[in-house]
């Protein structure tokens, strides 16, 4: 599927939003236990300034099918070539090749800046989300045991790392 990436500003609050409290409500991906107000996307702006932030628009139609970004790891310059990635697509766009391609852009932005290490934290009860990130040449780092509870369940997170050639720019 064609998509566009579009930077995400405060235009797209209100898509980027119904977005994530779509996987809020539904789904283990997004870790509140209830919807978040359109307020909160202020928190996405503060989480990645400085970093690449997209809203992912399908090309035809214009319609934000999802969005993605970069974010730090750690406030301090010693993790400055580490970050952390975030991406989350409306339901009826997963499984066609949108959520590789996103990665890809975050990718290519990660290598301009400098980033050779990218995290991503994944809950144990999101199976796409683990098998998608073995797929894409991240490799398991970390697990932290029973250490969030949603709905009643108890589930991990566990932490991934992708090692990025900065040469290929």
């Amino acid at each position: 599927m064609d998509v566009e990436f579009d930077a995400m500003t405060q235009n797209y609050a209100i898509e980027v939003m119904d977005i994530f409290n779509d996987y809020v409500t539904h789904s283990f991906a997004a870790y509140p236990e209830t919807s978040l107000p359109y307020e909160f996307f202020n928190k996405f702006v503060e989480l990645t300034k400085g970093y690449p932030a997209f809203v992912i628009k399908d090309s035809v139609s214009g319609v934000v099918v999802g969005f993605c970004f970069l974010r730090s790891y750690n406030p301090f310059p010693t993790f400055k070539e580490t970050a952390e990635v975030t991406y989350f697509l409306q339901k009826n766009y997963r499984g066609k090749g949108i959520g590789s391609q996103a990665l890809q852009k975050l990718e290519e932005e990660a290598r301009k800046m400098g980033i050779t290490i990218l995290l991503a934290n994944v809950s144990s009860e999101n199976p796409q989300s683990l098998l998608f990130h073995l797929k894409h040449g991240f490799v398991e780092c970390g697990r932290f045991h029973g250490i969030g509870k949603k709905k009643g369940k108890s589930f991990d997170v566990v932490w991934f790392e992708k090692s990025l050639d900065v040469q290929k720019r």
